[in-house]
């Protein structure tokens, strides 16, 4: 419906209510011309005449008082949307539907969302688990939480924080083979390669502030990232990983660091949304609890 339109809508029930086009145009702050101008094109397009016009009164005709009946209760619902509308960008309200990676969801999404919920109880949160692309207007999805660089789109993006990317392996490897002490000593190990990663035996090292990429091999491949890293916590060899993947590991003594000097530049962690000029509460809350929450549960 066109803007125009709603506003000679507006003006035939005001003149109706107020009872003259003066009175009508002094309430919505329009001219008089304007007003008159509404009411001919509204009475031109239903083809009858709506308003009788006198020296001192502007009275609806019958066909005027059963245009208006209906028309005010429109306009009222119109406005009631707009405020409903107002309210839930200004009031974290509805469902909130997130996509994010099947690994990371479970071990930093989930407590988030939990705690997020608490702090809002107004919100639902729907997650979604998938490793590949998603259309998100398309799929009807608020926000995707993406690991890695981005790729230009029209999709808007917040950096949320970094991830590090470690070399790591059991304490038992390590006293059978030793500890590599350059990022070239991986040649004479043996390594965990994930199949299904891109280039997953070329590891990214930052050598002599540079970036380059060691080539590894070894007896043990496995295309997920819980068997690879498994497969380092019994022995098998040394894995690369996110840190956030491993964090369990580290934390019972089942693998160590190593090469921790020659890490690379940090994965990034981005919020992306559809571009849209203003975000619903419930999104932008989200986003700014996940930027304050996840540099430290990184950390």
């Amino acid at each position: 419906m066109r803007v125009d339109r709603i506003e000679d809508f507006q003006a035939f029930v005001t003149i109706v209510e107020k009872g003259s086009l003066t009175s009508a145009a002094r309430l919505l702050g329009r001219s008089l011309q304007s007003v008159s101008r509404s009411l001919a094109t509204l009475e031109a397009d239903v083809g009858v005449e709506l308003v009788r016009r006198t020296t001192r009164r502007s009275n609806p005709t019958e066909a005027g008082i059963a245009l208006h009946r209906r028309l005010s209760a429109a306009l009222a619902e119109i406005e009631a949307a707009k405020l409903e509308a107002a309210k839930r960008r200004s009031e974290a309200a509805g469902l909130l539907r997130v996509t994010a990676s099947t690994a990371f969801t479970p071990l930093y999404l989930v407590p988030a969302a939990a705690a997020f919920l608490v702090a809002y109880p107004k919100v639902e949160i729907e997650l979604e688990q998938s490793d590949g692309y998603v259309d998100l207007v398309g799929e009807g999805f608020d926000l995707a939480i993406r690991i890695g660089d981005l790729p230009d789109s029209n999709l808007k993006a917040r950096r949320l924080a970094d991830l590090r990317r470690v070399v790591f392996a059991s304490p038992d490897y390590f006293a059978a083979h030793g500890r590599p002490r350059h990022p070239d000593d991986l040649r004479r190990h043996e390594c965990i390669v994930r199949t299904a990663a891109r280039d997953g035996n070329e590891w990214p090292f930052r050598i002599d502030g540079r970036q380059r990429s060691i080539k590894v091999s070894g007896r043990f491949r496995a295309s997920g990232a819980l068997a690879a890293n498994e497969a380092a916590a019994q022995g098998v060899g040394i894995g690369n990983a996110p840190l956030w993947q491993v964090r369990s590991l580290l934390g019972r003594g089942a693998v160590e660091l190593v090469l921790t000097r020659y890490e690379p530049r940090p994965v990034p962690i981005h919020a992306v949304w559809p571009a849209t000029q203003m975000l619903p509460a419930k999104t932008q809350r989200f986003i700014d609890f996940l930027a304050e929450r996840l540099p430290q549960e990184l950390r």
